[in-house]
């Protein structure tokens, strides 16, 4: 399976990550990805940029960057069991690439009970189009009832190659994850979460686990151009030439 775009990527912005937009635009285009993504953390992230930043990052980053359509988005962070973000309701508006994720800085790991409260509050956000690396054990809840609801309320699930190595338990849940994916119609993307332009494009953990168990590629969105560039389109309003 080959992957057209890495759609969760930060820069130094993130405050712990050490690469540009531009060095992580370059990198895209020397792998021949077909968009570039920008998804710094947001503000309950020590170190991450404020909600000046993600607010005007529309108005001053150009639609394009390296010769590749640039998409601008952000990882918010879920703070707790009622759906709260870190990021204000026009913000998020703004952007056109939202990942929700849980981050223990952010949201102390509680009980399975709390984290599927949370998640089920985060799949009727509309704001919200990609569910973030799922799989981490200390954030660990039940899953059939989350992804079900992603599946109605039209979420993306995030299937995180970094998570395999630096996120506890992701190995083992993620592969049930995708399973569910599979059984609700769930699409996902594979991603790197990559820190260091170097590490852009590196999805190799994840698309192994996903030939495993024989995921349907059809349902990997940004496995294919066209239909990534289709679901873009439809969330942001923009044409995406390929």
């Amino acid at each position: 399976m080959r992957i057209c775009a890495d759609p969760h990527v930060h820069t130094i912005a993130s405050g712990h990550a050490h690469s540009t937009v531009l060095e992580n635009a370059a990198a895209a285009k020397a792998l021949g990805h077909s968009f570039v993504f920008l998804t710094d953390h947001a503000p309950s992230i020590p170190g991450a940029p404020g909600e000046l930043y993600f607010h005007s990052l529309c108005k001053v980053l150009p639609e394009s960057c390296a010769g590749l359509p640039l998409v601008r988005g952000c990882e918010v962070n879920l703070l707790n069991d009622q759906g709260e973000l870190d990021l204000k309701d026009a913000t998020l508006d703004r952007l056109e690439w939202v990942i929700c994720s849980m981050h223990a800085p952010c949201i102390p790991p509680r009980d399975p009970d709390y984290h599927t409260r949370a998640w089920l509050k985060a799949a009727q956000n509309p704001r919200i189009d990609v569910i973030g690396h799922l799989g981490d054990q200390r954030f660990f809840c039940d899953y059939e009832r989350a992804v079900r609801a992603f599946a109605e309320n039209g979420k993306v699930v995030e299937i995180n190659s970094h998570s395999f190595v630096v996120r506890p338990g992701s190995g083992e849940n993620c592969p049930e994850i995708a399973r569910l994916c599979a059984k609700y119609r769930v699409p996902v993307v594979v991603s790197s979460d990559a820190h260091f332009a170097e590490r852009v494009g590196a999805f190799d953990h994840a698309l192994r686990m996903l030939e495993e168990i024989r995921f349907p590629e059809e349902l990997v969105l940004n496995a294919d151009p066209g239909r990534f560039a289709s679901f873009l389109s439809k969330r942001t309003g923009r044409e995406f030439p390929l």
